[in-house]
């Protein structure tokens, strides 16, 4: 092998092993995630966003990750009508989810009067499409912000994932490492900032496996930073029900 050739491989190599680190402390910390309340065994999470936004390509690039191979168990597609189970069909029912009386599939198990803190859902995720959120009707985004509106009113934290940053960028596309540094990917993250008020901390890429049949390093990492994001978010709801708990007891 010539010098030029050992160089680009010697490039490569010292490239890869600092991500391919970053993605197995990410694995290990979401792995070995136990939530602060210790009686809540798993921490219960509200996706929301219009159809084929890509909440069950996350859900199923999630899965993908810790399996070590693409797989789709949760539906996911474009249709008319979410496949997604757990959708969210009318939004005056999102109070009665975000308290807990709502179990899983609600529409065939009824309704629970007095839900625990294990019940409720500790954290909402909005999910758009990157190459939407320009053209996002009002009424969408009506939608949206009476959710944000009702999960502030009971101190449940919220982000948001941006899904398809690669088809929305050509730079992104090109190279996903680079998804930091789109001036344009930036340009619509302030935007979704100023239509839902959400904080631009709280507003994160993704790009999730649609079309791939192997795993991809920078794709990991995506997946696994937003959920590990949003395991810490639900801490954060845990650490103010249990300050709520301890001042009414002091008083």
């Amino acid at each position: 092998v010539n010098s030029r050739w050992r160089l680009f491989f010697g490039k490569v190599v010292t490239d890869l092993v600092p991500v391919s680190r970053r993605r197995q402390k990410l694995m290990d910390s979401v792995s070995t995630y136990k939530p602060l309340c210790s009686s809540v065994s798993r921490v219960r999470v509200l996706l929301v966003g219009p159809v084929g936004a890509g909440k069950s390509s996350f859900f199923n690039s999630i899965n993908s990750v810790f399996r070590g191979h693409v797989t789709s168990q949760a539906m996911a597609g474009c249709s008319a009508t979410s496949l997604t189970t757990q959708v969210l069909h009318k939004t005056q029912d999102i109070s009665s989810i975000l308290k807990g009386h709502m179990p899983d599939c609600y529409l065939s198990h009824g309704y629970r009067a007095s839900p625990e803190l294990k019940d409720k859902i500790h954290c909402v995720v909005f999910v758009l499409d990157a190459c939407k959120i320009s053209i996002m009707p009002e009424k969408l985004e009506a939608k949206l912000t009476a959710v944000r509106r009702k999960a502030n009113l009971l101190g449940i934290p919220q982000l948001a994932l941006v899904t398809k940053v690669d088809e929305a960028c050509p730079i992104v596309k090109d190279d996903l490492t680079s998804v930091y540094k789109s001036p344009y990917l930036k340009d619509l993250v302030s935007l979704l900032h100023a239509r839902l008020g959400l904080p631009l901390s709280c507003v994160l890429p993704l790009k999730n496996y649609s079309e791939e049949l192997e795993l991809h390093v920078p794709v990991d990492i995506l997946v696994l930073s937003a959920l590990l994001q949003i395991l810490r978010f639900a801490d954060n709801y845990f650490d103010d029900v249990t300050d709520r708990a301890n001042n009414c007891d002091t008083k």
